[in-house]
């Protein structure tokens, strides 16, 4: 991609992060999981939108119960993850899939479909048969901006989706090798002030949280970055193992198992308070960079899908989260539990939906100027 059209695209990223940023830290967020799950700040949607986003868009609903066989012993559920294998969402899934096995009592296989920043997954996803033996995860305001973008020319939208729940919101956080020259983001910032468009930082693709954290980044700090955009987290800490870029955009659960193993030194936490996985690493706002960023993470079926059947995976997804095994496991990956069940999610995408379309537009007028 040119720069000027990668700068375009990005513009119209950045513009978002600052709405999307009050909604992953307001005060208003559904109840958390229970205390057994790891503390987080809540992914509301911020007060001063959420009313008017939630009137301007109608959420999707589910088909009207009815008394469904679900699931039929002896058939299997699929759940797509829309990004490579090895990532944190990838890793939150199969945690989640093992758990509602044994609430469900079937097999639940996962699979992998990544592609354009978790776009080809989602198209497939919305295609699936409604019977609620295909799922997907959607993570949020990632989902929210590529249908919102006319250039990426999504085949989906919120309508054809029906959230389960929510399973995990992640904070995004700033990773450099242990071993290179940068402690801190100011670091970075000078660097790139020195070497403009020459410091390479990663994220997991255009027009995803991470990409759009890198803008908004620059805006603050007002300088430029050298982005380079990777199918998904993955192989975007491969690149920054490899020492293919400077830096890496991600989430704190994609840094966390790098780190322990003395490889990445995360020099920021994109939240409103330290994250407990990196409890010397400073927030942005700590650094000065006024940026709170994280995905929120959320299972989710095909339009259509009956209500009964909805509610079944929903409250066997609950019942996997509650699992004393499913929360240390997510622990040691780093990964923070957020239960919303399924009006509650619904709720919350239909909040960030609305007002992440209007960015786009604004921001693509003011590109066309």
């Amino acid at each position: 991609m040119k720069r000027k059209q990668l700068v375009a695209l990005s513009l119209s990223v950045a513009a978002a992060l600052t709405l999307f940023a009050a909604a992953c830290s307001s005060p208003a967020a559904p109840a958390a999981a229970p205390t057994a799950a790891p503390k987080a700040a809540a992914p509301a949607a911020a007060a001063t939108t959420a009313p008017a986003a939630a009137a301007a868009t109608k959420a999707p609903e589910a088909a009207p119960a009815k008394k469904v066989n679900f699931p039929e012993q002896g058939k299997s559920i699929m759940l797509t993850v829309p990004f490579p294998a090895g990532g944190s969402t990838d890793i939150g899934a199969r945690l989640l899939a093992a758990g509602m096995e044994k609430a469900l009592g079937v097999s639940v296989q996962v699979q992998n479909k990544g592609g354009a920043g978790s776009q080809s997954g989602l198209s497939e996803i919305a295609k699936y048969k409604p019977d609620g033996y295909s799922m997907g995860f959607a993570n949020l305001p990632t989902t929210n901006l590529i249908y919102s973008d006319p250039d990426r020319k999504a085949i989906f939208a919120a309508k054809d989706f029906i959230p389960v729940g929510v399973q995990v919101v992640d904070p995004s956080a700033i990773g450099v090798t242990a071993s290179g020259p940068f402690k801190t983001v100011k670091d970075l910032v000078d660097a790139a002030k020195a070497q403009p468009e020459k410091i390479k930082f990663g994220s997991d693709g255009p027009m995803t949280d991470d990409h759009l954290g890198i803008f908004q980044l620059e805006k603050a700090s007002g300088v430029k970055f050298a982005m380079v955009g990777f199918d998904g987290a993955a192989p975007n800490m491969a690149a920054l193992l490899g020492d293919h870029i400077d830096a890496s955009f991600g989430h704190v659960g994609d840094f966390l198992s790098s780190s322990k193993a003395g490889n990445v030194r995360v020099v920021g936490v994109a939240d409103k308070e330290r994250s407990k996985f990196f409890p010397d690493a400073q927030t942005l706002q700590e650094q000065g960079f006024n940026i709170t960023n994280s995905s929120t993470r959320t299972l989710v079926v095909p339009a259509g899908t009956p209500k009964e059947i909805v509610d079944i995976l929903s409250a066997a997804m609950k019942k996997a989260m509650d699992e004393p095994d499913h929360v240390q496991k997510m622990q040691d990956a780093g990964l923070t539990l957020r239960y919303m069940n399924s009006a509650d999610a619904t709720a919350f995408w239909a909040s960030m939906d609305a007002p992440a379309k209007a960015l786009v537009d604004e921001v693509r007028a003011a590109a066309k100027q």
